[in-house]
């Protein structure tokens, strides 16, 4: 007989606009969330536990509406919402008991996850959500009505232009630029003319000319990256796709499309899950903030199509320079679950240095399961997090945070006979030290077909082969046809294709080249 768990916590039904709050007294949710509340056991399938409304607990700090909306779009209608974002909760009222039941169903088997942070799904003892019409509901209900009707309409869709595009921009920092001005429904990427360009569907059109009085002729970044927005024709986006080019912000059902990846120029996936927008810049992220402040404290800008409310250019800028929050600036990742024998600093610069410039690498004397990674700069690091948390490097899966000491201590000359600790700073090996490098652009996930590049001309296909087939089966090769310096090679999986870059990358194939490897976009 199916066993549940009920959670007893305190009882409190109130208006969201004053101090009281609506908090559960009996709640439902399997599985031990390790929470330190009261539980008891019962038996599952008392009808009067199930309620159309659900609860959603461990919610991240700073949480969006957008954010726990989804969770419910996943499953069916949401028809009202309530964000208690001071105790980390949230109610969703679903369309019908159904519905609701199977969120909760699937949500018990796979809680889902927002930021990294798994939050917890479970029946409200409500059986319908009271709300009143205070700003931050009137708001969130905005946010809900804007993400159930993505028909779109005239003036609803954007183009924006980057000119003079120095570093790449994602569509996380699109996504968290546009959304201080609206609900950010869908967005599409594509280069056209040699420029960097996107469609963004807001809510409505009140939004669109919100963002576009506001940010036409902006800098993203001080002095490059400039926005030239205009209208476009579409009313609505169409997309198929949810991947660093595309992605529609009301579903996550969408498949990632990796195949139509290969014929399409590149941008950097998403580099933060959820909402925080990051990116892989030089420029430090604080700098960031300053730079997207200043450029709008030079103008007053128009926030409203039905009055000439012109804000003054500081309120805005301080909107703006909200976007980046505070910052954390730690550059120095843990590592840890490594293999004891086989790992080494090298290894580590090898793979780390795949997604940003890693300066120095140590291997705890005492766990040699465990390595510090300083990276260039945080953005470096929160990339390389990103991208490697959870890859398998010599049969053991990497478990990568951010690590609490803030750079790389470089050993006592003499203390250090194991060499555990090494300094790659000057490093002829650095994939992103130079501003505006095509490397930028050229990052994605670990995948089982590798790129390969500075081939000689002497050096064959069974060259190649040979040498992969060391670390693993190779499935696939080709040749560029247009430029036979560079090749696609395929492994039979993702292990050995992790395997093969850190242990073939920089390999001297003749007396002036050295062979290059990165994951590719693509498969053969």
């Amino acid at each position: 007989m199916f066993i549940c768990q009920i959670e007893l916590v305190m009882d409190s039904v109130g208006s969201i606009s004053g101090s009281k709050r609506i908090n559960e007294d009996i709640s439902h949710f399997v599985g031990s969330l390790n929470n330190g509340a009261k539980k008891i056991k019962t038996e599952r399938g008392c009808n009067e536990l199930i309620s159309k409304v659900v609860h959603i607990r461990s919610l991240p700090n700073d949480v969006t509406e957008n954010e726990v909306i989804q969770v419910g779009l996943n499953y069916g209608k949401v028809t009202n919402l309530l964000m208690l974002k001071g105790k980390n909760q949230a109610f969703l009222e679903m369309e019908n008991e159904d519905v609701a039941r199977q969120m909760v169903d699937d949500c018990t088997v796979t809680p889902p996850t927002i930021r990294q942070r798994v939050t917890y799904v479970q029946y409200s003892n409500h059986k319908e959500l009271k709300t009143d019409n205070s700003p931050n509901q009137m708001k969130a209900m905005a946010v809900l009505q804007a993400m159930q009707q993505t028909e779109g309409g005239t003036n609803h869709v954007l183009r924006v232009v980057v000119e003079n595009m120095l570093y790449p921009i994602t569509l996380d920092v699109l996504h968290t630029i546009f959304s201080k001005f609206g609900v950010v429904l869908k967005t599409i990427t594509f280069n056209k003319n040699n420029q960097f360009q996107a469609l963004i569907q807001l809510g409505d059109a009140v939004q669109s000319q919100t963002a576009k009085l506001s940010l036409d002729g902006q800098n993203i970044y001080n002095g490059c990256c400039t926005l030239r927005i205009e209208y476009s024709k579409l009313s609505s986006l169409n997309v198929k796709y949810n991947n660093d080019k595309s992605r529609d912000y009301t579903r996550t059902d969408l498949p990632t499309g990796e195949s139509s990846l290969l014929s399409t120029p590149s941008s950097l996936q998403s580099l933060l899950s959820g909402g925080g927008g990051n990116s892989l810049m030089s420029t430090p992220f604080s700098s960031q903030a300053a730079t997207i402040a200043a450029a709008l404290q030079q103008s007053q800008l128009q926030m409203s199509a039905g009055r000439q409310n012109v804000l003054k250019n500081t309120s805005v800028a301080a909107q703006l320079a909200a976007i980046v929050g505070p910052q954390n600036n730690n550059s120095v990742l843990h590592v840890s679950n490594l293999d004891e024998e086989g790992i080494t600093p090298q290894i580590l610069f090898t793979l780390f240095g795949v997604y940003g410039d890693v300066i120095r690498v140590k291997i705890l004397f005492q766990k040699k399961s465990n390595a510090l990674v300083q990276m260039s700069d945080d953005q470096q690091a929160q990339v390389a997090m990103k991208y490697l948390h959870g890859v398998k490097l010599l049969g053991r899966s990497l478990q990568v945070v951010l690590s609490k000491h803030s750079q790389v201590q470089l050993p006592k000359e003499g203390q250090d006979a194991a060499n555990l600790t090494q300094d790659f700073s000057n490093s002829s090996l650095h994939r992103f030290k130079k501003p505006g490098s095509k490397n930028f652009q050229n990052i994605f996930p670990p995948s089982d077909v590798l790129h390969l590049s500075n081939i000689p001309p002497e050096t064959t296909e069974d060259d190649l082969v040979e040498h992969f087939n060391i670390y693993g089966t190779v499935k696939a090769f080709k040749f560029f046809q247009k430029d036979r310096r560079m090749a696609l090679i395929q492994m039979s999986g993702l292990d050995e294709a992790v395997k093969c870059l850190v242990m073939l990358h920089n390999l001297k194939l003749s007396d002036t080249n050295h062979l290059r490897v990165s994951f590719s976009k693509g498969h053969i």
